[in-house]
């Protein structure tokens, strides 16, 4: 006869999302998987398989809590242009927030440590940046349909410049402690939307 779960694995991968979101793929040990989840090594690797795929589904689980909002923010009906400057500005002060700035984010922490030489990472994080880019031009582009975006600018230029500032906004705010710094370059960006 089986034996039944004593987890919830729900539960078990929001908290090593939380974990790896905070320490990092490489300095998470199985060890620390082991007891920040609570349960054993093999019901980790029976549920989720190994610490990189618990990593991946993690990071997975990151992206779909994360970018659902970003859409209905940016798909609102009405004015397109201050619900895209609301977004970099919130980048901003998240990346200038004392406690939020520290983990910064995950498909950006995951983007400089493992993309380079992790495939199935890189394949996320660019999964993740194609929806954030395409979320972010489809908003410009009624923008500018509506009047609120010069004719001459173009569109999804400035949405993959407004991806890079974003994802730089993250890293740059992880390592300084300087506020303006990631402020300064949110509204120097925002002002070539003008």
């Amino acid at each position: 006869m089986a034996r039944t779960k004593e987890f919830d694995p729900d539960a078990a991968l929001q908290s090593a999302l939380e974990l790896f979101w905070r320490r990092g793929y490489e300095a998470t040990s199985m060890s620390e998987l082991v007891d920040h989840l609570g349960i054993g090594r093999a019901s980790i690797y029976a549920t989720f398989g190994s610490k990189h795929e618990l990593y991946l589904k993690a990071l997975e689980r990151y992206d779909r809590a994360g970018l659902p909002p970003i859409v209905r923010e940016l798909s609102q009906p009405g004015p397109a242009l201050p619900a895209v400057r609301a977004l970099v500005r919130r980048y901003a002060t998240e990346a200038a927030d004392e406690q939020l700035r520290l983990n910064g984010c995950l498909v950006t922490n995951t983007a400089s440590e493992l993309a380079p030489h992790d495939p199935a990472a890189a394949r996320r994080v660019e999964r993740n940046w194609d929806h954030l880019e395409t979320v972010l031009h489809s908003a410009l582009v009624r923008a500018q349909a509506q009047g609120e975006l010069p004719a001459g600018r173009d569109p999804l230029t400035l949405a993959r410049m407004l991806l890079v500032l974003l994802q730089g906004l993250r890293v740059v705010g992880k390592a300084s402690a300087d506020p303006a710094r990631v402020r300064d370059a949110a509204e120097q960006a925002l002002a070539l939307l003008d």
